[in-house]
């Protein structure tokens, strides 16, 4: 190419390689219309940058196109992959200007890896204790056919609804070494899953062990039962309507908490009882693993057996070598007739026996009346315990020293 001299020097955008690539019209770059499918961050944004970096489709899009695409993965909805466009937000964290953002997001649009799933307007909300909030403008993510037409994935469905049922398998016979320099690979198979050819039977087998005949399957643990998936399915829908009222639960999958509150769905509780029982916890922090800390914390109620028989102090008080006549006759064991005394005069003016359910009441339903169970324990520490817990006793005495009192 021939430079005049003394001509301005203009930049000019490097051609598309693939002739016949067309930006993604306005028209459908909606949820409803696009053809692109919908993704998750990680996966978007490999697909960004083999779009931008590799493929090259789009002339005008770069690096800057690359870091704005960055700070939209990074605040994307991990499943849904929806993010708000917080354009003064993102201009200032990728340290450009508004307008290059601007561009730099209709570039996304046309690759076909940005729809819009609410447009944004200046009309005032009206919220209260705000006195302008705009409408924020909302996109989600897309990967255009294009990256799996390249990649050799199979798609199954049509538009945004679309997803991946088939990746290339690299055939097994064919891998060797890579030598240095050689880019050289084999061709893509497009099946989700390597195939097999039918085993041919021939005769009758009779001799083969039955130890290679079973199929190997998963050990279950002693203490769970086999579940059906209608029960499996109701679990869910219980941890569903459970993890909206327990907040420090709402960041665990629904799965994964119906799994951890199997023991108290099988007490018969229901999903108010389920989550007056984590809410009796009392957490002032978040675990990192929700369904985890529920699992560990029901296994050590169900280890620590709180309620066990009070002849374990004198089964401790007799473990002492014994004579051959207490051995013929554990009743004239002193010791044993001592505790029995004194077991008789605790129990001689007591009420009706205490079931695991008026434990379980009061300690669900007590915490609004801390000032009586303070009372209670000032006046019965033993038997505050045992029906309020240790931890309701000692919320409603630090409430009561420190002279907190309810409106």
């Amino acid at each position: 190419m021939r430079r005049i001299p003394g001509a301005a020097l203009s930049r000019v955008s490097r051609p598309c390689p693939d002739p016949h690539w067309q930006p993604v019209p306005a028209s459908i770059q909606e949820v409803s219309t696009t053809a692109a499918r919908h993704a998750q961050p990680r996966a978007w944004l490999r697909a960004v940058v083999w779009l931008v970096e590799e493929a090259r489709l789009h002339p005008k899009a770069g690096e800057a196109t690359l870091r704005v695409a960055r700070d939209l993965a990074r605040r994307m909805d991990y499943i849904e992959g929806t993010v708000l466009y917080d354009l003064d937000g993102t201009a200032t964290r990728c340290a450009l200007s508004r307008a290059t953002v601007k561009r730099h997001v209709a570039y996304l649009r046309e690759l076909g890896c940005l729809a819009w799933a609410r447009h944004g307007s200046r009309r005032n909300l009206r919220l209260p204790g705000r006195a302008y909030a705009g409408t924020a403008t909302v996109y989600v993510a897309t990967i255009p056919y294009a990256y799996d037409r390249a990649h050799g994935h199979r798609v199954g469905g049509r538009g945004f609804r679309a997803r991946v049922v088939g990746v290339p398998v690299p055939a097994a016979g064919n891998a060797r070494v890579a030598e240095p320099g050689c880019r050289g690979r084999e061709p893509q198979s497009l099946d989700a899953r390597s195939r097999t050819g039918a085993v041919e039977m021939r005769g009758r087998l009779k001799d083969t062990p039955r130890r290679r005949a079973r199929t190997r399957t998963t050990a279950r643990a002693n203490s769970s039962a086999p579940r059906s998936p209608m029960q499996v399915a109701a679990d869910i829908r219980i941890a569903a309507r459970v993890r909206p009222l327990v907040p420090w639960t709402q960041g665990e999958g629904l799965r994964r908490l119906a799994h951890a509150l199997r023991p108290l769905i099988d007490e018969g509780l229901s999903t108010h009882d389920v989550a007056a029982e984590l809410t009796s916890w009392w957490l002032t922090w978040r675990p990192a693993a929700p369904a985890a800390y529920i699992t560990a914390r029901l296994r050590d109620r169900a280890s620590a057996s709180p309620y066990d028989d009070l002849s374990a102090y004198a089964h401790s008080q007799t473990a002492r070598p014994q004579t051959a006549d207490h051995n013929a006759d554990p009743t004239s064991n002193p010791t044993w007739q001592a505790w029995l005394q004194q077991r008789r005069a605790a129990t001689e003016f007591a009420v009706d026996r205490r079931t695991d359910d008026d434990r379980r009441h009061a300690r669900l339903y007590s915490w609004d009346r801390w000032e009586e169970v303070a009372a209670h324990y000032a006046a019965d520490p033993d038997d505050a315990l045992d029906l309020y817990g240790t931890r309701l006793c000692a919320y409603a005495v630090k409430r009561a020293s420190i002279g907190c009192r309810r409106p």
